[in-house]
């Protein structure tokens, strides 16, 4: 059944994850009260990029080679995504005296610093990206990111390299 999945709904389920994700952060920030740190930004920023990608290639539908084209850039975006929540979950772990002091804030540095040392500091995070401020069933919000990045990563993979039976008519019938 899975290799017979139009790839067309395949990219329409990641632009709906993309969208159910980034709702869910909205929630954390404007109902629950949870600022998003310079990282959570980071990886919304994957998360949309994912779902754009996604997105263009619902509306193109390309066969071929075009599937796994838009296959494998959101494979790139959610990789990416992926190694950033798992920086920001290796600074959550890190035992207290080792936790980078908080820095100033994105727009502060966004207005005084160059972009590329802007998005070095970012990278890097700081204090207030070590903070665990919610969890659910025992997960702080970037260990949750970084399932749901794996599991799209995984999606994406799948759609990249899949059997679309576009090989060789030829080749399965006899002579």
């Amino acid at each position: 059944m899975l290799p017979s999945l139009p790839s067309r709904l395949v990219f329409s389920g990641l632009v709906l994850i993309s969208i159910a994700a980034m709702a869910f952060a909205m929630i954390l920030e404007h109902r629950l009260g949870l600022p998003p740190c310079p990282l959570c930004m980071t990886q919304r920023a994957f998360v949309v990029l994912w779902g754009v990608i996604a997105l263009i290639a619902v509306l193109h539908n390309p066969s071929g080679w075009g599937r796994r084209v838009y296959g494998a850039l959101c494979a790139l975006a959610a990789i990416t995504g992926g190694a950033v929540a798992a920086r920001h979950v290796w600074l959550q772990h890190l035992p207290p005296d080792q936790v980078p002091a908080c820095g100033p804030s994105l727009e502060y540095m966004l207005e005084t610093l160059p972009f590329h040392e802007t998005l070095s500091i970012v990278l890097m995070g700081d204090g207030n990206c070590a903070d665990t401020q919610w969890t659910l069933l025992g997960f702080s919000i970037p260990e949750q990111t970084l399932a749901l990045f794996t599991v799209v990563t995984l999606v994406c993979l799948w759609q990249t390299f899949r059997d679309y039976g576009e090989g060789n008519s030829n080749a399965t019938q006899p002579r």
